[in-house]
């Protein structure tokens, strides 16, 4: 299983999302210093347990549900989360 998998399984699990999207953008930034260290990631995850959070305290929830991986292959991690009322509104 990649990392990009490993990444998504565990936030759809960890956070019962709804829809969970995970780019891996590594390549871009080959030769990075720390680049060496892990993936770099960007991730759009909606779930209903960020109704009502602000941003960082989905963020935080975010960084909880990576967890370990954090440590083993994840170097840095961009993200958009959204409740899913959120996310519907931005499809329509």
């Amino acid at each position: 299983m990649s990392g990009a998998e490993r990444l998504r399984e565990r936030l759809r699990r960890a956070l019962g999302a709804e829809h969970v999207e995970v780019e891996d953008e590594s390549r871009a930034h080959a030769g990075h210093p720390g680049a060496a260290g892990g993936g770099h990631y960007e991730v759009i995850v909606v779930s209903p347990c960020f109704t009502g959070r602000d941003a960082l305290a989905r963020h935080r929830l975010v960084y909880e549900a990576v967890g370990d991986l954090a440590a083993a292959g994840v170097h840095a991690l961009a993200i958009s989360a959204f409740a899913p009322e959120e996310w519907r509104s931005r499809s329509a």
